[in-house]
């Protein structure tokens, strides 16, 4: 078997001879109290009730610490991904659901992605290290953004800047080495003073094709990177102004797909405003507006061998983004309410004879438009109870450019929740909440089907989606024992289910199809953990989706199956050691054929397990090093969100057969503050 490669490249030898530097230099003095970070490897840890799930991005994770935003999700207790064969650009899944029930927000808006098959969904745009933290908010409990997400609603978050005389600049920086070519380098930097800053945040991500358990290539390299700066003011204590901006490319190599991705091109400009303690029950009023530009191309014939026929396609999405948000405080009362727009447009070009995307112009195949406006309110009833709720009403409107076609939908949505601390101690708390949600059909379930409903014409013939759903939980601490538990149950009018079936044209490919069901969902998310000794904790966490479609009586498509993480941890001040295992249960509930835009159920999957292991060593005050073996044993294994194979790689990627994923994995990552 081929045995896993480790490459250094000169940049990460200057870094990691830098950090080395700073050990042996160190003053010799000062005595450290810094504690080792802990290698992440199930972000668990929640806010309000075990509602919302709160991470820290800047810390390692296990599996090998993440290049996009769906690989730092799967972290996250209830998150899958489908992948598609490349090391990146996974499409997230949260409970079973997909798309656009997930509501993706970068510092409060949306970017979204242009390829018809969701090559570049959202996430693949977010690298989560540059962000301070990543919150999730589960189900239907929250009316704040635009077009409400059904199934969760994520937000990565960076947070202002603050100095002072006596420091007025801040940085950290890191550089990962892993096997199979993996490189990825990523500094942050600021400076500024009491009434401004300026912070600098660029990575770079590079790896090569990755190899089974069986030592087998699997085509999924990828280069990376992003930049992004921005300028704050902050005239007062309570007023805060800040202008973004940012670039990005990048190009992966998919196994599961007939094109590989060459440009993943980004454009983005932002600006917010707050001000806070405006009168003695206006505590803030805050606005936005941001723009985002994708340029996206997929071919068959630049990161591949030349086939016989070669193809590309160049799409486009433009995206204005505003928001407008003021919140009042009563006594025991908050009400949050606000006023939000977004616009984008998608275009769309093809090769043309000659194999060259650039000589045909962009055609614009859709124009959106919606208007929303909402409220959201908190009243503490008692020192025990609070109530939570909050409706909102979004106005869309959906062009089909080329065909002259015309949507106009008007979506409510709303949600009620009781949360409840234990009158005894605030270590126990419960929350329960019922959420409703209208769905517009995005992009992907309008215009890449070839049909809905069973009518060619897939853009006037799918109804929008209709989600009912109650969440429930607690979570709570006593001594060296603690545990969570957050459960939902869903009815879903109109679900927009993806069926796949063969094409009248010669080579018999499977297309796309979209109808309408009704479908009921439930499942859970929970976890215990227990302090054994000072030094020595555990923690197990569990997740289970399950979902029918009630229409045909059939089992709902593309949903992992159980699934448990049993994590192990020595800890000291200096150094810990850490161990994940991860056991998969095999997923029995499939429909043939049914799912997505970007994958289908294939078949039964078998359950698996991995093992890995991790630790950390503080080397200084400002200097940790972090190491991983990711699938200790390098078992062969296929995850059930797996697109299939594709025959431009050979035989051994025949288009009914999924292909493994990752074997052994070594990493190392030294990070830096200065």
């Amino acid at each position: 078997m081929a045995q896993p490669k480790f490459y250094l490249q000169p940049l990460a030898a200057a870094i990691a001879v830098a950090c080395t530097s700073g050990v042996v230099f160190a003053d010799e003095a000062k005595v450290l109290h810094t504690l080792a970070p802990i290698v992440v490897t199930s972000a668990a840890g929640n806010e309000a009730n075990g509602l919302i799930v709160s991470a820290d991005p800047k810390q390692p994770i296990q599996p090998i610490p993440a290049t996009d935003g769906a690989d730092y999700l799967q972290s996250i207790v209830g998150f899958s991904a489908v992948n598609s064969g490349a090391g990146t650009n996974g499409d997230v899944t949260f409970r079973g659901m997909f798309g656009s029930r997930i509501k993706i927000l970068t510092d409060g808006t949306e970017n979204l992605g242009a390829c018809p098959s969701r090559m570049d969904s959202p996430t693949s745009y977010i690298s989560p290290e540059s962000y301070d933290r990543i919150s999730v908010i589960k189900g239907p409990q929250t009316v704040q953004y635009a077009n409400t997400g059904s199934a969760a609603t994520v937000i990565f978050e960076r947070t202002p800047e603050q100095f002072d005389d006596d420091q007025n600049y801040r940085g950290q920086a890191s550089v990962l080495m892993g096997s199979f070519g993996r490189l990825d380098h990523n500094i942050e930097a600021a400076a500024g003073d009491e009434k401004k800053y300026i912070r600098l945040n660029a990575n770079r991500s590079v790896s090569d094709s990755y190899q089974d358990g069986d030592g087998n290539t699997v085509p999924s390299d990828w280069e990376r990177w992003n930049t992004d700066i921005a300028l704050g003011w902050i005239p007062d204590e309570d007023t805060w102004v800040e202008l973004t901006g940012g670039k990005a490319n990048g190009e992966a190599v998919y196994a599961g797909r007939g094109m590989d991705g060459s440009k993943f091109a980004r454009e983005s400009v932002g600006l917010r405003v707050e001000k806070n303690n405006v009168t003695e029950t206006l505590k803030k009023v805050e606005a936005q507006v941001n723009y985002n530009f994708n340029d996206h191309v997929m071919d068959n014939y630049s990161l591949r061998a030349k086939p016989m026929m070669e193809m590309a396609t160049n799409v486009t999405r433009k995206t204005l983004n505003a928001r407008m948000a003021v919140t009042h405080e009563w006594d025991k009362l908050q009400f949050i309410t606000g006023i939000d727009t977004q616009n984008n447009e998608h275009g769309i070009r093809k090769t043309d004879k000659q194999g060259s995307y650039l000589t045909k112009p962009v055609l614009t195949d859709m124009e959106f438009q919606s208007y929303g406006g909402f409220g959201e309110l908190s009243y503490q009833l008692n020192d025990q109870n609070k109530l939570v709720t909050g409706v909102r009403v979004d106005q869309v409107e959906v062009d089909a450019v080329q065909t002259a076609q015309q949507r106009k939908e008007t979506l409510p949505s709303g949600f009620i929740r009781l949360e409840n601390t234990h009158p005894d101690h605030e270590d126990g708390k419960t929350y329960i909440g019922l959420g409703y949600v209208e769905r517009m059909p995005d992009y992907w379930e309008l215009f890449s089907p070839k049909s809905g409903n069973g009518n060619p014409n897939t853009f006037n013939n799918i109804d929008t989606e209709k989600t009912l759903q109650l969440d429930t939980g607690y979570q709570h601490q006593h001594g060296a024992l603690s545990s969570w538990v957050s459960a939902y149950a869903g009815l879903i009018n109109d679900y927009v289910l993806t069926t796949y079936l063969p094409s009248t044209g010669h080579m018999k490919m499977l297309q796309a199809h979209t109808r309408n069901v009704d479908a009921t969902i439930a499942g859970a998310e929970a976890g215990v953990g227990y302090q054994f000794t000072n030094a020595i904790q555990a923690d197990v966490s569990t997740m289970y989706a399950w979902g029918k479609n009630t229409t045909d009586n059939t089992p709902l498509p593309q949903i992992s199956p159980l699934e448990a993480r049993v994590n192990l941890r020595y800890v000291q001040d200096k150094y810990n050691f850490g161990l994940l295992w991860r056991l998969v249960d095999g997923q029995n509930r499939i429909s043939q054929n049914e799912g997505n835009i970007v994958g289908y159920d294939l078949k039964k999957s078998a359950g698996f397990t991995t093992l890995s292991i991790n630790g950390s060593y503080n080397l200084t005050k400002d200097i940790d090093l972090s190491v991983g073996i990711d699938n200790v044993l390098d078992k062969t294994y296929t995850e059930h969100l797996n697109k299939m194979g594709n025959a431009g790689f050979g035989d051994g990627f025949a288009s009914d057969q999924q292909f493994n994923n990752m074997g052994r994995n070594y990493w190392a990552r030294i990070s830096m503050k200065f």
